[in-house]
């Protein structure tokens, strides 16, 4: 059959990231606590498409998934190669989107449950591979300034905390969202019994934290890990009686590495 995908284009106009996105797949996981977790990925697939290529083969970018078996985080350069090799191409992008879950236990009952949080690995390969983790978790921060300024009480709210990484070494996702606990007023909890919210709020008064100061903390914790190369941290408050969100981020310069 005629490969018109394959045409020659004259308008000389290379594009960047020409692919799939949105796709739903099965994915494994290093867990650190129970070896491997399963969940589902929302995939983005693309290669940089040359300027006198008309189109490139969508087909081929679900072929390379179904060929390689199971993707894990150990697959990606592989996937990256075949994709670079299949559709021609010099570079190749991939993106996962998936749920992960982290078991917690409250802190005054025990009560041991699973909470999920947001992550994304972003690879890509030209002649060097580099990998970029970024993990969402739910924090909980307490306003100082309301504090300071109430007769009683003071606004808190549930905030998020994204921290993204480059590393040079495995840093696992349970760990990120350690860090993630450690910048905020208190954690957040899959399942808390009554005496475990009478903790955690009274934990969360007596610690206050703006997101500015959230999101140093977290980043005194990034940069004291040596594993880690490049990170970008950001905080964002689900502000309780403001008709806005507040947020803080800081960022360290990076540069590609081998992983």
């Amino acid at each position: 059959m005629k490969d018109v995908q394959g045409e020659l284009d004259r308008r000389n106009i290379p594009l960047k990231h020409v692919g799939i996105k949105d796709l739903r797949w099965p994915i494994a996981l290093k867990d650190k606590e129970k070896g491997t977790q399963h969940t589902v990925a929302t995939v983005s697939l693309a290669v940089d498409l040359p300027h006198d290529l008309r189109g490139t083969h969508m087909s081929r970018f679900v072929e390379c998934l179904q060929t390689l078996g199971p993707v894990t985080l150990g697959s990606l350069e592989n996937i990256l190669d075949h994709l670079k090799e299949r559709l021609q191409a010099e570079k190749a992008f991939l993106q996962l989107k998936f749920p992960y879950f982290i078991y917690k236990t409250a802190p005054v009952s025990g009560q041991r449950a699973p909470m999920d949080i947001d992550c994304v690995y972003t690879a890509e390969k030209e002649e060097r591979f580099s990998l970029r983790i970024s993990a969402e978790i739910p924090i909980q921060t307490l306003c100082p300034c309301s504090k300071e300024i109430s007769a009683y009480g003071a606004h808190n709210q549930r905030a998020l905390a994204k921290l993204e990484i480059r590393s040079g070494e495995m840093v696992w996702l349970e760990e990120l969202a350690i860090i993630a606990d450690a910048g905020a007023s208190a954690p957040v909890y899959g399942l808390l019994k009554r005496p475990d919210e009478k903790f955690v709020t009274e934990q969360a008064y007596d610690n206050p934290r703006f997101v500015e100061d959230a999101v140093r903390e977290i980043a005194l914790r990034l940069e004291g890990d040596k594993r880690i190369i490049w990170y970008k941290a950001t905080v964002e408050s689900i502000e309780s009686i403001h008709n806005h969100n507040a947020f803080a981020c800081v960022e360290k310069g990076w540069k590609e590495v081998e992983i």
